[in-house]
């Protein structure tokens, strides 16, 4: 099972990182789909994400597709939201409820992007409320301390939609928005002392998504165009998703 599941987790890193992203939703998704307890689910998720974006906004930052105060505007009511999220105590009934309609949420978000969102050489930017999208920000970060998605599957389409900045930024304000958040919700999870972590369950899935984060982080989108993998993991996070609501 740990060799399916590291497998697995590479190719999400892999992919996800190549646009920003940390994978949280398909963590949680496969997780769930393998029977794992749900503590370990959330801690183990957000241990990946971090260990996904950390390279990623290092690479965003250092390649100038990082605006530092749109990051910190987005993230300023979303990481104490985050936290908050993360601390309350939710029994493992509603904890799947949810979980079932985020990632119900993210397929669709996911569909979107892979269908719909045009990459156009030349981008016409809207002056944005900056407010509005940090309290957006702000319910997404909850969503995701409730849930242990980091939340940049959310963030992205909105922002984009809002035409907020370039593809290339959003994907740079996407992958901090996901490091914040998820380390806010590992504080959270600290906090109330429910963070499960098992070494030797995490310890290879966290190599296997370093390996492919860091990895897709260097592939631009020219080199890697992995539609049909991101295709099929929008169906089984829809799938674990669609599952847990009709359990």
């Amino acid at each position: 099972m740990t060799i399916e599941l590291c497998l697995l987790f590479f190719l999400v890193a892999l992919v996800y990182s190549a646009a920003g992203f940390g994978g949280g939703s398909s963590y949680l998704a496969i997780l769930a789909l393998w029977g794992i307890d749900f503590q370990l689910m959330k801690s183990t998720a957000l241990l990946c994400n971090v260990a996904v974006v950390a390279g990623g906004v290092y690479h965003f930052y250092k390649s100038g597709h990082l605006p530092m105060k749109k990051a910190l505007l987005l993230s300023f009511v979303s990481v104490p939201l985050a936290f908050v999220g993360s601390y309350l105590p939710l029994k493992q009934e509603t904890f799947f409820l949810l979980l079932g309609v985020a990632l119900t949420l993210a397929a669709v978000f996911m569909c979107y992007r892979l269908f719909f969102e045009r990459n156009q050489q030349t981008e016409t930017l809207r002056e944005g409320n900056g407010a509005l999208y940090g309290c957006i920000g702000g319910a997404i970060g909850l969503l995701s301390g409730m849930t242990g998605i980091g939340g940049g599957i959310y963030l992205a389409p909105v922002l984009r939609l809002g035409k907020y900045d370039t593809a290339k930024n959003v994907a740079g304000l996407s992958s901090f928005f996901i490091l914040v958040n998820s380390i806010a919700g590992l504080l959270g999870q600290a906090a109330k002392k429910a963070i499960v972590f098992e070494p030797a369950f995490a310890g290879p899935l966290l190599l296997a998504v370093i390996i492919g984060g860091q990895i897709g982080a260097r592939l631009s989108a020219r080199v890697l165009k992995p539609k049909w993998v991101a295709g099929a993991t929008a169906v089984l996070i829809l799938y674990a998703g669609v599952r847990m609501l009709i359990k």
